[in-house]
């Protein structure tokens, strides 16, 4: 272990010499940062010189999103009893076996608690619509591979959680149809915020 004193130490570091250095870098970053921006933004505001415009094909990739009234839908049907096999096989492992069990969130049960002092929120108990439960499969689900099911399997998938949450039977059949039909039990439990400082969409 060194013997020499704090106070060495900082006179060594303080050193003129090394002060220079310290300097010598900061200007040879903020040149080459200023030599960045100068030829990374024109003088054009409307181009900052990076990336591409998005494909057509690349746009439609993404433009998947399905609206509460269900415009966005895909063709495609699913029933319960197909909803639960690909449960089973690609969403169990973070729901259980039910929709109850976990380790992630709970999907099944909760109607009736949200007024009390222990609300358990659920596709049953707390969402709204039944078409933004297919808009949010298809895009995010399952964790490990989003968008990797086809329309019919998010179909049965959501046919097979409605079941469970008691919301539709058994030889429930959902399709672009179908689905938009359905009314949450929670359809009305929101408080209207109209955003008058946003266009209407």
């Amino acid at each position: 272990m060194s013997k020499r004193s704090p106070r060495s130490c900082r006179r060594k570091n303080n050193s003129p010499r090394v002060v220079l250095r310290g300097a010598c870098l900061i200007a040879a970053a903020a040149a080459t940062v200023s030599a960045w921006v100068g030829a990374s933004f024109p003088d054009d505001p409307s181009s900052y010189g990076l990336g591409r415009p998005a494909t057509e094909a690349e746009i439609r990739a993404w433009d998947i999103d399905v609206s509460p009234s269900g415009d966005g839908l895909p063709p495609g049907r699913g029933t319960v009893k197909q909803g639960a096999a690909v449960f089973a096989k690609k969403c169990a492992a973070c729901h259980g076996p039910t929709g109850v069990e976990g380790p992630r969130d709970r999907l099944v049960g909760g109607q009736g608690t949200l007024t009390t002092s222990h609300p358990i929120k659920t596709i049953g108990s707390y969402w709204p619509y039944a078409t933004t439960l297919f808009d949010y499969i298809r895009r995010t689900m399952p964790f490990s591979a989003p968008q990797s099911l086809t329309p019919d399997e998010v179909y049965s998938v959501v046919a097979w959680l409605l079941y469970r949450n008691g919301i539709v039977d058994e030889h429930a059949v959902l399709d672009a149809r179908t689905l938009p039909a359905i009314q949450m039990p929670n359809r009305h439990g929101f408080v209207p915020d109209p955003r008058p400082d946003l266009p209407r969409r």
